[in-house]
């Protein structure tokens, strides 16, 4: 019997016309691990909440969804709050108690469990994702990746039989997201536990998923085993773009000899079953910068608190005019505080912070935002204050030759409906239309499909032709070392290394992109799949 089942199931949203989902039907299996892909906007949010009874949005719905064979609708509260666990995309959304313990206890209590099986769950659960250290500890004092580890921790204790996640590492740093998509792979091996999840980064996901379901504006366009989806999508113009690098290889590579490779290691494999490797090595490019600087760090220290830790600690770095810096680091290494020290919204209590050519408590903060300085902030939220998209964007005018993107079909929907990646576009197009000198970007793609990405970094691109300055915060390593001029790795609240994406990523193992992974000792520096295509070519492969 399967655990899930959707029968030609359609919705649209009050006062649409066309359907947000259309005729979408698949099951899944008890153990099924699988993973729902498309561009964004394609519906993929909307159908998750769809399946889980509590969160499912307000609309026409028609067809059917059955849990265990039983309508969804017809479950009670209690099996359904219980059986079918869903974790959002911002951990800060979901987190609801003040200290750890007391969040892994929240929803057992809720569910009216005995109190002794309430303390044995949780300390089952701290213990299993080791959670002991925090155990005491506030919730608002966790990092990033703890705190998605203790929403997956949270719902766990409450033993679904279903899990449903929504992007649930789009804010952690790529060491942070592999380890918690291995723990998402335990909880399926070694509990059975049947998993559906939305992802953008497949990189790490994609190999350890069991079956893929892709939807394309809204419909059902494939469904089946991972491999076997990879190599159907491996032509698509659009949702290759998100298929893993080793896959992309050997698609674009035009060797042609099944299987189609998923892993880093498969892909190596391709490519040294393949390709020769006399010619080694790219042409390693350095980065010099002689333009005017416009903001610049200097020795400078902040902490949220008197009595508390610094956050940065002697942070120094200069950005110059029509340049695209890519600030990267773990969780809590202060990246998003050195955007609001940049804008002049927090203040260092010590060192100097120039915009420029003036010391950025000179000015006020008015003449800083008219043409000066613009952020789009980690939560886009906070930039919403109408109630409709046409709403926000009434008095927003910028060059649609700079801004790709279709907002029409969203105009009439409330921004808090959107989904993550749609209201990333909306507040964008919000920051943009100020036309600042300098642009501060906290983690730009979220949300975002591959297909949107491109899209991004070309705007990112022209802007900076216009001579633009764009300082972004970012966890995506491919999209760094495609968009950036330079690159930055931040630890403990200063900046340890700097330099043009092809020599910063080509000197690091752990922090650096798929396609370098991939062909570390093989060839020396190729970073970016087109890199690594390149080197293909010049030792005989397939062209560009």
């Amino acid at each position: 019997m399967a655990l899930l089942t959707l029968e030609h199931l359609s919705f649209a949203y009050p006062n649409r016309q066309t359907n947000t989902l259309t005729d979408i039907s698949f099951s899944l299996d008890p153990g099924d691990f699988a993973v729902l892909i498309g561009e964004t906007g394609s519906g993929k949010s909307t159908l998750l909440r769809m399946l889980k009874k509590q969160l499912a949005p307000r609309g026409k719905k028609s067809g059917r969804i059955l849990y265990q064979d039983q309508p969804l609708d017809a479950l009670d509260e209690k099996t359904a709050a219980g059986e079918i666990g869903f974790v959002m995309q911002n951990p800060e959304q979901q987190i609801v108690t003040d200290k750890v313990w007391h969040e892994l206890a929240f929803g057992l209590e809720n569910l009216g469990l005995p109190q002794e099986l309430i303390r044995r769950r949780v300390a089952e659960s701290a213990a299993f994702f080791g959670l002991e250290d925090c155990f005491d500890q506030r919730t608002d004092s966790l990092s990033g990746g703890q705190k998605q580890l203790l929403n997956l921790a949270a719902v766990v204790a409450m033993r679904p039989k279903l899990l449903l996640l929504d992007e649930p590492t789009s804010q952690l740093d790529p060491l942070a997201a592999a380890a918690f998509l291995q723990t998402l792979q335990r909880l399926n091996r070694e509990l059975s536990m049947t998993i559906l999840l939305i992802e953008h980064r497949l990189e790490d996901l994609l190999p350890m998923s069991s079956k893929t379901i892709v939807l394309e504006s809204g419909r059902l366009i494939a469904c089946g085993q991972t491999r076997d989806i990879a190599e159907k999508l491996s032509g698509h113009p659009i949702l290759s773009l998100a298929l893993p690098a080793a896959s992309r290889l050997y698609a674009q590579s035009k060797i042609g000899a099944p299987p189609c490779p998923l892993t880093i290691r498969e892909g190596r494999l391709f490519l040294e079953s393949h390709f020769r490797n006399e010619i080694k090595t790219l042409p390693q490019e350095r980065y010099a910068n002689t333009a005017k600087e416009i903001l610049s760090f200097r020795d400078v220290f902040f902490r949220y608190e008197k009595k508390g830790d610094d956050i940065l600690r002697g942070m120094s770095f200069s950005l110059y005019e029509g340049e695209i810096l890519c600030l990267l680091g773990g969780n809590g290494s202060g990246k998003s505080t050195t955007l609001w020290n940049a804008c002049g919204v927090l203040s260092p209590y010590s060192g100097k912070i120039c915009f420029d050519g003036r010391e950025l408590r000179s000015y006020r903060n008015r003449s800083l935002c008219r043409g000066g300085i613009s952020l789009l902030p980690q939560d886009v939220q906070t930039v919403f204050l109408r109630s409709t998209v046409r709403e926000e964007l009434a008095d927003v005018s910028f060059d649609q030759s700079l801004f790709p993107f279709d907002l029409t079909p969203l105009s009439e929907r409330h921004p808090y409906d959107l989904s993550g990646g749609e209201q990333q576009l909306v507040a964008l197009a919000k920051v943009m239309a100020s036309s600042p000198r300098l642009l501060l970007l906290d983690e730009p793609t979220k949300g975002l499909d591959a297909f949107a990405k491109k899209q991004l970094m070309t705007v990112l691109r022209a802007l900076k032709e216009r001579g633009m300055t764009v300082l972004i915060v970012t966890h995506d390593v491919e999209f760094a070392a495609e968009t950036a001029d330079r690159c930055a790795f931040l630890f403990r609240g200063e900046i340890l290394s700097a330099d043009a994406p092809n020599a910063f990523f080509a000197q690091n193992s752990f922090y650096t992109t798929a396609a370098r992974r991939m062909s570390d000792g093989f060839y020396d520096n190729a970073v970016t799949l087109r890199d690594l295509l390149s080197l293909c070519e010049l030792n005989g492969g397939s062209p560009l």
